[in-house]
């Protein structure tokens, strides 16, 4: 068994992030173990054609490891993984990771206050245990009948199979959602039949993506505090798209509607597939999508979108629910993650034999801040529940979710605490608040059922305003939140 104070779960931006400042707040008892054999999470697994992030780069880095460097506004996988790459290179991360061991389990030991974490390599006995590991990484592949006699290659745009050559070859494409988006555009060129089955058409924005060169590119790499002031810039210009989200200001977002959906009616060629291309739900109801080059695609004669549903998969190909059979050689799922459901897949027992997936199915996926839960001391979250964005970068909810974790631990050492964790009071009155907040919002009112809710049609995801007032109750630990418990 290997001990170890902290352990963290992930070499995410979350895992990095936390890594490098439990070392420079002078905590060296630290391991990270990862399922992979290099650190990078979603960046290094998705390497689907035309990867891309859809948070400006300069905004999509940590705060305290900026890259004046990066070569476009919204850069691409390949360099945003090589960014991660190098943070972890440069504050010798390396030598704390133990790649190639997934967590398979974790239970906490009411007598000794540790965690006993088991792995498909080591087991591990920790004080402190935080995970890391995001809401995008279980690839969400639908049931559909007949699927698993497909005679051809079958695959998730997150397990891209680099080996399966598509051109000449006819493909459906299952699923609209952000990485589809930007997997079509790149194949549509090279196959000779693309079949898109789409559930529900998304909303997709102009990205206006583009190198960044010449004087720009100069002055972000060359004047002292260039970089830092175009990323504040791009945080409050990011910010203030969040008033089309929420309460009455929910109405700026009709012009946009109107503007997007005009561009849809105006590109495509037939008015039939524009307006089944057009949203019928209110604009950030579901992630809002961002690209360039999408709607274009379906002036191609080589392109045909499905909106009829599917009935069944055969060795051949795909029958839709009309009836229209449509051949196939390749079948490629862009379908998402298991998001709000996420948590089936972490084994994870707190006190009294509470299983965290049933824990959060019978009460609700609730916690204290996205952060912690009660029943589940020295138990953390990097990006939980509640956290995500819809309209600025996720970087820097880590970064406050960091600042906090270490902030807990020092708390923790001057009242001698071993344990803690949120009391049932402070997690329900927490909640109760977050709720009506998300229930004022387009996420709840504009006519959609997506990915941010749960089976209950709670929207357990995204943190509902801006994300200025997220430092503002992360700045301290309000010690009477918690319930404390030192060694026996």
């Amino acid at each position: 068994m290997i001990s170890t104070d902290i352990l963290i779960v992930g070499s995410g931006f979350s895992g990095l992030g936390m890594a490098v400042k439990l070392r420079e707040a002078g905590r060296n008892d630290v391991v990270v173990i990862e399922k992979a054999d290099d650190v990078g999470g979603t960046w290094r697994d998705n390497t689907y054609p035309g990867a891309e992030c859809d948070i400006q780069s300069h905004m999509y880095s940590f705060s305290w490891d900026l890259n004046p460097g990066w070569s476009r506004e919204y850069s691409a996988q390949p360099e945003i993984h090589d960014y991660m790459r190098k943070v972890a290179a440069k504050h010798g991360l390396y030598d704390l990771i133990h790649f190639g061991t997934e967590m398979t389990g974790a239970t906490w030991d009411e007598h000794t206050l540790r965690w006993t974490v088991t792995t498909s390599k080591e087991t591990y006995e920790t004080r402190i245990l935080v995970s890391g590991i995001g809401g995008l990484h279980i690839p969400n592949i639908p049931t559909l009948e007949g699927a698993e006699s497909f005679a051809g290659p079958r695959f998730h745009s997150a397990q891209w199979d680099h080996d399966v050559d598509l051109t000449g070859k006819r493909v459906a494409v299952v699923g609209t959602g952000a990485s589809a988006i930007q997997f079509i555009p790149q194949i549509v060129g090279d196959v000779a039949q693309l079949d898109v089955y789409q559930r529900t058409a998304p909303w997709v924005v102009p990205k206006h993506n583009h190198d960044i060169e010449g004087r720009k590119a100069s002055v972000l790499r060359k004047v002292p505090g260039a970089t830092r002031a175009y990323r504040n810039a791009l945080y409050w210009f990011n910010e203030a798209q969040q008033v089309g989200f929420t309460g009455p200001a929910q109405n700026v977002t009709k012009l946009v509607e109107k503007r997007v959906s005009d561009y849809i009616r105006r590109t495509v060629d037939d008015p039939a597939v524009a307006e089944k291309l057009v949203p019928d739900y209110r604009l950030g109801c579901k992630r809002v999508l961002k690209t360039d080059n999408y709607i274009p695609v379906y002036n191609r004669d080589n392109v045909e979108l499905v909106t009829d549903g599917i009935a069944e998969v055969t060795p051949e190909g795909i029958r839709a629910k009309d009836g229209t059979f449509r051949e196939a050689d390749v079948i490629i799922y862009g379908t998402g993650f298991h998001v709000t459901d996420a948590f089936e897949w972490v084994h994870v027992t707190g006190k009294g034999g509470r299983d965290l997936s049933k824990h959060f199915d019978a009460e609700g996926i609730e916690t204290y801040l996205g952060i912690t839960v009660t029943h589940f001391p020295n138990f953390f979250f990097m990006l939980g529940p509640n956290t995500a964005l819809g309209h600025n970068s996720v970087v820097f909810m880590i970064e406050q979710q960091t600042k906090w974790i270490i902030r807990m631990l020092e708390v923790m050492d001057e009242r001698g605490a071993e344990a803690v964790e949120p009391t049932p009071q402070a997690q329900r009155e927490f909640n109760d608040e977050l709720q009506a907040k998300v229930e004022k919002g387009v996420w709840s009112q504009g006519g959609c059922t997506s990915w941010y809710l749960d089976s209950k049609g709670k929207n357990r995801t995204i943190w509902p305003g801006f994300t200025f007032r997220y430092w503002w109750r992360t700045r301290k630990v309000e010690t009477d939140d918690f319930a404390w418990q030192k060694a026996a």
